[in-house]
């Protein structure tokens, strides 16, 4: 039996999860009391038909009964059965944001403020979080990036090393994105936009980035940046970072930064990493690059 025991803070996305699991073949059941997750695996073996693929959604919306987690977990090892955690995560400034767009009341604080629910949220939730097998920060994932995350790890099977990679490509006169934590300038390279040809272009065109990465310094800042970040990943997953947000900036965030944006992302993917890329700015007309 794979069973996955999907957990997290309220608001980070669970919901979505549990459509995502179905999709990829797992029986899943939402909000089930923790007490009864020994018996229901139990019951679920000695079914005429067994079910190989099992995610439930476990939560704060159980009230103190979540606080049985670990004693099911215990028995569940007691009984050799197998299971993974999977959390998902967001930060405080993103679930708050979250529950004030769809007017929801956070479980933990139905008559008080959200933030103060949250902190609540996350101080209980932080020896199940400490205990995951898979931490997945939805803070700046779309829902079509979750679900591409879930099927790379439970489809794919790829190694999961903790953390995931996003990459954004950003124009500076539009400002550097406030959640990056590391920002590169590449405004170094030539600029496609006075290359009459290429200016209507983006980055995403074939021809704008073989422009881009034709000249030697875009080529060796590729291969600097990307050992250093592979370098620096295992350390952020050791002191328990589960996503890096890399920025990279040209003037406007339509060709320079796109296309250098791009090749990173192709280069961490062939390390293994799980990355995400968007491009923050493109769309946004006539900027100069």
């Amino acid at each position: 039996m794979n069973l996955l025991i999907i957990t997290g803070m309220s608001g980070a996305g669970k919901s979505l999860c549990v459509k995502y699991f179905e999709d990829i073949g797992y029986f899943c059941v939402d909000n089930l009391p923790p007490s009864l997750i020994p018996k229901f695996t139990e019951v679920i073996l000695q079914s005429k038909n067994p079910v190989d693929k099992i995610a439930l959604i476990v939560d704060i919306r159980g009230g103190t009964m979540f606080l049985d987690l670990f004693p099911a977990l215990q028995q569940l090892q007691e009984i050799g059965i197998a299971y993974k955690i999977l959390f998902l995560d967001a930060t405080d400034a993103v679930l708050v944001k979250r529950f004030k767009e769809t007017r929801r009341q956070h479980p933990l604080s139905p008559d008080g403020r959200i933030a103060e629910g949250i902190e609540e949220e996350r101080r209980i939730l932080q020896a199940v979080k400490d205990r995951a097998d898979y931490i997945i920060d939805t803070s700046s994932l779309t829902p079509r990036q979750l679900k591409e995350e879930i099927t790379r790890l439970f489809v794919e099977g790829r190694t999961f090393k903790g953390l995931i990679v996003h990459i954004v490509s950003f124009g500076f006169k539009h400002g550097i994105p406030m959640d990056c934590d590391l920002v590169f300038d590449v405004r170094f390279i030539p600029n496609p936009y006075y290359v009459p040809e290429l200016k209507p272009k983006s980055g995403l065109d074939p021809d704008v980035s073989d422009y881009v990465l034709s000249f030697p310094e875009s080529r060796k800042f590729l291969t600097k940046l990307n050992e250093m970040i592979t370098f620096l990943i295992p350390y952020y997953v050791k002191e328990g970072k589960t996503q890096l947000v890399i920025g990279i900036g040209c003037t406007g965030g339509r060709h320079r930064s796109v296309a250098v944006a791009n090749r990173l992302a192709e280069l961490q993917k062939d390390k293994g990493s799980s990355v995400v890329t968007q491009h923050r700015d493109i769309d946004k007309g006539d900027q100069g690059g």
